[in-house]
């Protein structure tokens, strides 16, 4: 609809025929989760346009109902199926936004289950709908745990239901590294939805009421939903002779003409370039497919625009935490074989000592030769929204680390800090490009104290009643100076606080002194989240 509606504005007089399969042409699909659980209460809001309005304002043909079953090329003709008859219109520009369709897994028994659903658009939220009406449903499955998988899980906790997901990968949020889930996945799991990974359903039994894992386990379930991810629907432009590329996605070129002349694709159906690493993906999202549908709209008018790929910038709320990522994440980098660094700072949403500060976690993944962005990720309660814009802003724009202390941000005490998350970021990043700093990630710390590195906890006593790492030295930093003598010179030493800001300054205080220091990057907080059971509760 972006791309009609906009072509109407540059084009007049051009005959405009929108055809779709189902009954809504213009729909919210990313607030489909919410009305589920009351919180969007009314279904018509979900509606965001109607033949009739589109008609009224733009002039568009609006044909709901009509499923496009071939397209001819050669002849520029396509045909529709419409309640039992076939349609066909000749065109002169032909746009394919066919969108996605939800991976199913060939799961036995799943054809004769009565309440497995999917969540692609409105029909999908109205057969669930009437599922709950139509019984007391008290326990729900969610395969997979990925972005909407995340929502359905949060909502139909929301209605009192248990709600266990399901999810193949380590960890909720696969796009997410381990250590940044594992946020999400301990406040899923303290709101009462239980989380299994490193599983996936291979049977359903009973009609659909029991679900069967890997291992052996079963689950009994008056709904589930399957969340496992989408694909591209070109069933249409296969069939047309159209080449397809990565996971049976449609190609395009920077104008987004297909392989066949005068046949245009966008949205999810597409594959685009990852902007960053110049690879070719699937980014199935909805701000992209809007700029797409706007960009394929000027260049049929003779306005040249460029398709310049995506970076994949995404987010998700469950229950009071947010999380959200833009870029690549540092699995994706070190599997491509780069250059690559990572830090995690701590800092507060808004000045801490205005009423009301929490905690962001930010994670910057990087090049460490020339501080190109890879990517970045944020978890917290607020403000997590506006920190990863604005990195992936300076992604677009091919800003580097070095570039993140020099932006400049509003600043009050109810909204920000003088030296903004976003800062820190860039600041720790450039001490570690410098060689301010050297860092110990949370995943290398025990190898490194196997081979023979000393931990140095520079927290409070206070602090550490909280929990602290198992045979760790501790010297509070500001004791650290009048204490240096009970160090060893010939010994390296890791150092932590809580934050990994305490932690450095300790680490630049060594090794001006003449000792081998390291900083534990995202220090205990990060750790305790990752791996609580490593560590010692006082």
């Amino acid at each position: 609809m972006s791309a009609a509606t906009r072509l109407r504005r540059l084009k007049e007089d051009a005959e405009i025929i929108i055809f779709e399969k189902g009954p809504y042409v213009s729909f919210a699909n990313c607030g489909l989760p919410y009305y589920v659980s009351g919180e969007i209460d009314d279904r018509s809001k979900l509606v965001v346009q109607t033949p009739e309005a589109l008609y009224d304002r733009f002039r568009l043909d609006v044909r709901p109902g009509h499923e496009v079953i071939s397209i001819n090329p050669e002849d520029k003709t396509i045909s529709a199926s419409h309640n039992g008859d076939i349609v066909t219109e000749t065109y002169d520009k032909l746009i394919l936004s066919p969108g996605a369709r939800a991976f199913i897994p060939p799961i036995k028994g799943l054809e004769e289950a009565e309440n497995v659903f999917t969540l692609r658009n409105i029909p999908d939220l109205d057969k669930i709908m009437k599922r709950m009406s139509g019984m007391d449903v008290t326990k729900a499955v969610v395969v997979g745990a990925g972005f909407i998988g995340i929502e359905m899980a949060e909502n139909l906790k929301h209605l009192g239901i248990d709600v266990t997901i399901i999810e193949k990968a380590p960890h909720v949020l696969p796009p997410l590294d381990e250590e940044m889930a594992a946020f999400v996945q301990n406040e899923l799991k303290e709101q009462g939805v239980e989380v299994i990974t490193s599983q996936s359903a291979v049977e359903f039994k009973d009609n659909g009421n029991v679900i069967v894992l890997e291992d052996g386990t079963e689950f009994s379930t008056d709904l589930t939903i399957m969340s496992v991810g989408v694909q591209p629907e070109s069933t249409l432009a296969e069939e047309a002779g159209i080449t397809l590329g990565l996971r049976g996605g449609i190609l395009v070129d920077e104008s987004y003409q297909t392989s066949k002349k005068d046949i245009y694709a966008v949205g999810d159906a597409i594959v685009v370039k990852n902007q960053i690493s110049g690879e070719d993906a699937l980014i199935a999202m909805a701000s992209p497919a809007n700029r797409q549908g706007r960009q394929v709209a000027d260049n049929i008018a003779g306005i040249k625009r460029a398709n310049k790929g995506s970076i994949g910038t995404a987010i998700v709320r469950a229950f009071s935490m947010t999380a959200a990522s833009t870029g690549l994440n540092e699995r994706t980098v070190r599997m491509a074989g780069l250059p690559v660094a990572a830090v995690h700072t701590l800092s507060k949403d808004h000045a801490g000592y205005y009423p009301g500060a929490t905690d962001i976690t930010l994670k910057l993944v990087f090049n460490p030769e020339n501080g190109k962005i890879y990517g970045a990720q944020a978890v917290g309660e607020k403000g997590v929204d506006k920190r990863i814009d604005i990195i992936a802003t300076a992604i677009k724009a091919e800003l580097t680390v070095y570039d993140l202390p020099e932006l400049e941000f509003t600043y009050a005490p109810p909204f920000g800090s003088a030296k903004d998350p976003v800062n820190m970021a860039g600041y720790a990043a450039l001490n570690i490009m410098e060689g301010m700093s050297e860092s110990v990630q949370w995943h290398e710390l025990n190898n490194e104290l196997e081979k023979g590195a000393v931990l140095l906890d520079v927290r409070t006593e206070s602090e550490l009643k909280g929990g602290r790492f198992p045979n760790a030295l501790n010297i509070p930093l500001n004791d650290l100076r009048d204490r240096m003598d009970e160090l060893d010179q010939n010994q390296s030493y890791i150092i932590s606080c809580r934050s990994g800001q305490r932690s450095y300054i300790g680490e630049r205080i060594l090794k001006q002194a003449g000792f081998k220091a390291k900083n534990l990057d995202g220090a205990f907080a990060l750790y305790n989240t990752v791996k609580p059971e490593e560590l010692v509760n006082v």
